[in-house]
């Protein structure tokens, strides 16, 4: 399981809340801004963009709010240019941290991700140090809650999905990167329709933290998940319901 779909259930079962509305308008405004950049202003012909419109529509944003973004990174309106970063290091327990950034000053976010690295018992890599140890996949996750799991794997695979992953009370379907969008559509045209859908760095093997190690990469995840430059951080840890309860009961 990526970092953040890791992040996602272990918000849910230390009652953790959702990032602030502040910050996630913040990030998705970046993300708008960077894709139509990137690949165009034309959501049919720019799938990244077309990801993040969904997204931003998701979570309630005013179409004129997107349609600024958008036109801000295609340069029709004067706006902030974010320069996309990403950061490779390694936490506690050996875990390897790979965090995705949307900044405007480089120098400020490295300072600022070096120190959150240090002062949760890690360090700030090289480039490339960790990212071998992950693969680039589309991730798609569904709850299983009134889900007919069974006819969902049979689309999945009919969609040409890589895999299939029933992981607690969510269903993940994984795919390689170019398949992401035509496995998405087929499935939503079957009624299918996930709970959060993006291309994803998912881990190769799991590490397994234990007693402090485990509640110091969860201060470590979620201090990264919750700096306003960072777009999404990825990491290959794996803690057991019973070191969530430990943690979520030590604070």
């Amino acid at each position: 399981m990526s970092g953040h779909s890791k992040w996602s259930t272990i918000k849910r079962k230390k009652g953790v809340a959702d990032a602030k509305r502040g910050k996630i308008f913040t990030q998705l405004i970046r993300e708008l801004g960077a894709a139509a950049r990137l690949g165009g202003g034309d959501p049919g012909a720019n799938p990244r963009l077309r990801l993040a419109i969904d997204r931003a529509r998701g979570q309630n944003m005013p179409k004129d709010n997107i349609d600024r973004a958008i036109k801000k990174g295609t340069g029709e309106l004067e706006g902030q240019s974010y320069e996309e970063i990403r950061y490779e290091g390694y936490g506690p327990g050996g875990t390897a941290v790979i965090v995705d950034s949307l900044t405007d000053n480089r120098n400020r976010t490295v300072s600022e991700v070096r120190h959150l690295f240090g002062k949760y018992g890690g360090n700030l890599g090289a480039s490339g140090c960790v990212a071998y140890l992950f693969d680039k996949k589309g991730v798609l996750i569904y709850s299983d809650e009134g889900l007919d799991a069974d006819a969902l794997m049979e689309a999945a695979i009919e969609s040409n999905a890589l895999d299939v992953i029933e992981e607690g009370e969510a269903i993940q379907v994984q795919t390689r990167p170019e398949n992401f969008e035509g496995v998405k559509s087929a499935l939503e045209a079957r009624s299918f329709v996930p709970d959060s859908a993006e291309i994803s760095m998912v881990p190769q093997t799991m590490v397994k933290l234990l007693g402090k190690d485990a509640q110091t990469m969860l201060k470590l995840f979620e201090a990264l998940d919750e700096h306003e430059d960072v777009k999404q951080v990825y990491a290959n840890f794996d803690i057991s319901d019973e070191e969530l309860v430990a943690a979520a009961e030590a604070g």
